[in-house]
């Protein structure tokens, strides 16, 4: 089939690049040409593991191919893709100004039936949106008798693991009244749903809503634990022993029961903040949707907390190093993540900052580009060197089993404040030092 997609982030590129690979012929658009000529050259600007080789294989293949000619798009796919973003405004809620602006495009070039289909994260309501806008253009063009399907395909991709979810979704989401649209979307999806029924039709607005739904349950998840590990930390529990007596039970499951320095990434914050602002429209009181983006943002400043109290509040003038920048492993992704929060606050109280990611050291440089009380080092080990703290955000691998002896003759003094609860807090005093973790 041929299928176009405008947009080239994480889910418009990684679904152009996962349908290219199953055989369909697809037109990336974005309207930033440094980008395209970039992608054009097989150079990906974002890290997600697996995305580049699909990219330039396919790329080479014929089947994928980028255009900043949104009229070259419209023209070339019968199934037509939204994937652009949808920041936060003003009040939290999702702008959707580049999606509408998306399906103005469409309208205005397009030639024959389209299916126009909602990849993007937004509100209940949007397609609707959609389809007056394509509408009222066409009718402006004295086009009417062209027609279109507007539809809602929602991405359930995990940053870090994008390629994996788009090749072997749990469910494909479809909302559409139309059998012949259904018809087509379950042609364009046979390949991922062979090994067992995947595809489930619905109205609409429930596939809307179920984008949001889903997020925002992840987000309750976690926020609940870490509210459960404040709670532990006062009680003398341990929020470890806590996780796995509940995770045991199927009915609750391991997944998003970690207790942490609170979540973060372009899609958990703003999606509860947008679905807030849609009940706050109908004059809804969203009453979990609140707590949870409250303790969130209370969470994020646990860490400095603790760091404070060791130090009895005065920080000026130290050093901490920090393992870890991006909201989460395999990612180089730094929108909303804890590590910021962290780093700004320890500023603010005098202290400097050397730090040390895999992947998201030239978007940390990039964001804090002339801060003299940051030191980006080039590996884990070089970002110890005198600190008077080793601070752990992220759980990436290479910080699961480090060397200790090495850490405690690297800093100044054997401190760690483990924002992720990756060590044994026994074995940590067993070898000399003050481990601070979450709800421990």
């Amino acid at each position: 089939m041929k299928v176009t997609v405008f947009g080239t982030g994480y889910v418009g590129l990684v679904q152009g690049a996962v349908l290219a690979e199953v055989g369909h012929h697809v037109v990336c658009v974005d309207v930033d040409p440094d980008k395209i000529e970039q992608l054009k050259q097989g150079q990906i600007p974002i890290h997600e593991p697996g995305l580049e080789n699909l990219v330039r294989d396919n790329h080479a293949a014929g089947r994928l191919h980028f255009t900043t000619d949104a009229a070259q798009g419209v023209q070339h796919g019968s199934v037509q893709f939204i994937a652009v973003g949808t920041p936060p405004d003003e009040d939290g809620s999702a702008d959707l100004q580049y999606v509408l602006a998306v399906a103005s495009t469409i309208a205005e070039h397009m030639d024959g039936h389209r299916i126009i289909v909602n990849k993007s994260t937004v509100p209940v309501g949007t397609a609707r949106r959609v389809h007056d806008t394509v509408s009222r253009i066409l009718a402006g063009r004295g086009n009417q008798t062209l027609t279109f399907e507007v539809l809602s395909n929602p991405e359930f991709l995990k940053e870090g693991s994008a390629v994996a979810d788009c090749m072997r979704p749990d469910r494909i989401i479809i909302g559409t009244d139309s059998s012949e649209a259904e018809e087509v979307m379950r042609e364009l999806y046979a390949p991922f749903n062979r090994i067992h029924e995947k595809i489930i039709v619905m109205d609409v607005q429930s596939a809307e809503l179920t984008k949001y739904a889903a997020n925002c349950m992840l987000a309750t998840k976690i926020s609940f634990m870490n509210e459960m590990a404040n709670l532990a930390e006062q009680l003398g529990a341990d929020i470890e022993m806590v996780r796995q007596g509940i995770g045991s039970d199927p009915r609750i499951g391991y997944h998003f029961i970690y207790a942490g320095a609170g979540y973060g990434g372009s899609c958990f914050p703003k999606d509860i903040q947008a679905l807030i602002r849609t009940a706050d429209s109908i004059d809804f009181d969203a009453r979990i949707l609140k707590a949870v983006e409250s303790r969130n943002k209370e969470q994020k400043t646990m860490l400095f907390r603790k760091i404070s109290r060791h130090f009895n509040g005065d920080l000026s003038g130290k050093t901490f190093a920090i393992w870890g920048l991006a909201f989460k492993p395999n990612t180089n992704d730094m929108r909303e993540a804890p590590s910021r929060v962290l780093m700004e606050a320890l500023w603010q109280a005098g202290a400097r900052v050397q730090a040390y990611d895999p992947e998201a050291m030239e978007e940390t440089q990039r964001l804090y580009l002339h801060r003299d009380d940051l030191q980006l080092c080039g590996t884990k080990e070089s970002a110890l060197r005198g600190a008077d703290a080793l601070i752990l955000i992220t759980d990436w691998q290479a910080f699961k089993a480090p060397d200790f002896e090495l850490i405690a003759n690297y800093l100044s003094s054997p401190v760690i404040f483990d924002g992720r609860n990756l060590y044994d807090p026994v074995r940590m005093q067993k070898k000399g030092f003050h481990y601070y973790a979450i709800g421990r």
